[in-house]
Parts: C-alpha cells; sequence; structure tokens
C-alpha cells in the first residue's frame, strides 16, 4: 500500500502550541506529500490566524466545530481526511524534522494497521516540563509503558502520538466517548477486531506538557479512574500492577505511622527509592534541578494514579 499520510490535530485554546507544532511540520525530509487538518474544538481562543500563515507551507484543512472533547474531535478529522493511514498528534507536541520518514520507513518494513511512538523532552523545556516527561517516561516510574522497548509486552499506543490506518477507523469508529483512556480503549477494539499495533521508537515526539504540578495530579487522577472501567469492560486485559500506585501509597502512608513507633524500615526503603529516582533523573537530564524535582513529580504521579484507580474502583460515579 502506498502511504499517504492525515496529520490530525485537535486543539482547544492552544493557537501558540498551533504555532510550534506546525513549524515543525514545515521542517520536514520527508519527500512525499501528506495534509494537516486541525480541528478547533469549539476554542474561545482560536487558531485560525496562526494557521493561515502555513497555508503556503502546508497542504493544510482548518476545520471550527463545537466543543465535543479530543476523542470526538479526532473521529471528526479522520472523517474529513482523504489520506488512507492517519497520525493522531497532541497539539502540545513539537515533531523532529525525520519523524514522518520514520513511520514511513517502520510502516513498509512492517505494516501494522495502529502505531505509536514514546515522547521526550526537548532541551528548550522547562524544568517541571522535564521532571514531568521524566515521571511520565522512567522505567523506574511506570515501567516504560509509554515507550521503554525492552519494558513492553504487545504495546498500547497512547493518543499524543498515534497512528491508525483508514481500514482500522473504518471498523472500529475510531475513538470513544470515555474522557478518559480513550486511547486505551480504542487499542483494546483493534486487538478484538484482529489488528496488530507496534511500537516506532524512532517516531518520537517532544511533549511540551503545559502542566503545573495540580494540572499534573488532575490529569494522573483520570488516568487512575479510567482503569478500573476499562478493566471491567475488558476483563481479560486487567493485570495486578494496576493495582501498584495504589498500594504505594497506602504503603508511604503505613510507613509515616510505623515510623511513629520506632519502625523506619519501610519508610527507609521509600527514601531509598525516590534517591534512586533522583540519580536516574540526574543522569538522564544532567541536571541537578530537574532530578529533584522528578521525586514530587513521581509521587504526583503516584498520587494521582493511585487516588484516581481507588475512587473508581471502590466508589465508581452513577451513569
Amino acid at each position: 500500500m502506498k502511504l499517504f499520510f492525515s496529520i490530525i490535530i485537535p486543539v482547544y485554546n492552544r493557537p501558540n502550541e498551533i504555532d510550534e507544532l506546525l513549524e515543525s511540520l514545515t521542517k520536514q525530509d520527508y519527500s512525499n506529500d501528506f495534509e494537516v487538518l486541525i480541528i478547533e474544538d469549539g476554542s474561545t481562543q482560536k487558531s485560525d490566524v496562526i494557521v493561515e500563515k502555513y497555508k503556503n507551507q502546508l497542504n493544510l484543512k482548518y476545520f471550527f466545530k463545537e466543543n465535543s472533547g479530543a476523542g470526538e474531535s479526532r473521529n471528526f478529522g479522520m472523517q474529513k481526511a482523504t489520506g488512507n493511514y492517519f497520525i493522531i498528534l497532541d497539539s502540545d507536541v513539537i515533531v523532529p524534522k525525520d519523524y514522518l520518514s520514520e513511520v514511513k520507513k517502520a510502516l513498509e518494513n512492517n505494516f501494522t494497521d495502529a502505531f505509536g511512538g514514546p515522547d521526550q523532552a526537548h532541551k528548550s523545556f522547562t524544568t517541571l516540563q522535564k521532571a514531568i516527561n521524566y515521571s511520565m517516561t522512567s522505567v523506574l516510574t511506570t515501567g516504560g509503558i509509554r515507550g521503554k522497548k525492552q519494558a513492553v509486552g504487545k504495546f498500547q499506543p497512547r493518543s499524543f502520538n498515534l497512528g491508525l490506518s483508514q481500514t482500522a477507523f473504518s471498523i472500529t469508529q475510531g475513538f470513544s466517548k470515555m474522557k478518559n483512556g480513550e486511547d486505551i480503549d480504542l487499542t483494546f477494539r483493534l486487538w478484538q477486531n484482529g489488528f496488530e499495533t507496534q511500537l516506532i521508537e524512532e517516531a518520537f515526539v517532544y511533549h511540551k506538557r503545559r502542566s503545573t504540578i495540580q494540572q499534573f495530579f488532575k490529569q494522573t487522577f483520570g488516568f487512575g479512574t479510567a482503569r478500573p472501567i476499562l478493566n471491567k469492560k475488558y476483563p481479560t486485559t486487567a493485570k495486578a500492577t494496576y493495582w501498584f500506585p495504589s498500594l504505594f501509597i497506602i504503603g508511604i502512608d503505613v510507613s509515616i505511622i510505623l515510623a511513629f513507633f520506632g519502625y523506619n524500615q519501610l519508610l527507609y526503603s521509600y527514601a531509598i527509592y525516590f534517591l534512586l529516582i533522583f540519580f536516574d533523573s540526574l543522569i538522564q537530564n544532567k541536571s541537578f534541578q530537574v532530578a529533584f524535582l522528578s521525586m514530587f513529580t513521581s509521587l504526583t504521579q503516584f498520587l494521582g494514579y493511585g487516588l484516581g484507580f481507588l475512587e473508581s474502583q471502590f466508589y465508581p460515579k452513577k451513569k
């Protein structure tokens, strides 16, 4: 199959992000044609003026629709696209110049109807953005499920950097109406319909998360609430490891209580773990500030995901 890529980018009140992403797409070393669809999801801060800047440099299509969330906006974009392979990107990413070339090369060598790519922190990112990136991608914190090949089994693509064939979209109808975990839900439905997924390590993006610590907590809390819902919807996919963040934060509470009674061993083990995070982040980022902050972002991630998981597991919201 000759690949023609349609890049789908939903955006909500983030014109500056779209500017950076579109600029990076103009610098691709990709020799074939591709199209870019910007789906404005009911924004009050529209991106139309930014999009107009790149009309002569990219094959661009701009759509404005009522706000419905990222999942339905991605589906809208895929319905409007003319390509036979869709690439879904979040508006807060920047793509390196060889991104499309690496995707094309990987799919020609091993075609799958869906793929995912990892994310990295660009050298221009803030200290907090680098620390959050570390917490989201490190083997010590997430087991490397977001793009470390040595740590994953069957890869589950994430929607910030995801590819989907037109055929797979037609059969699965794309993303569900889930607010969180809609990308994992799509992956499970792809597998149910016999489609294969793969990780393309070289097709990474720079994920410029605009989170504060509070926003990062809210985001990971949402991730946590989604997992029990997915476990019930797809029982065969449930794993004991999904409980680890919740058990981790419960263990911290227990270690503090035990310390009051003179039993410090468990608290020491947590201290050693966070020191490992510090030194691992220091080696990767070569910054004491990022390494120090990585301990706090990792704790925030465990706290957010763990509490979200427990709430959804034991106090699910009524539909």
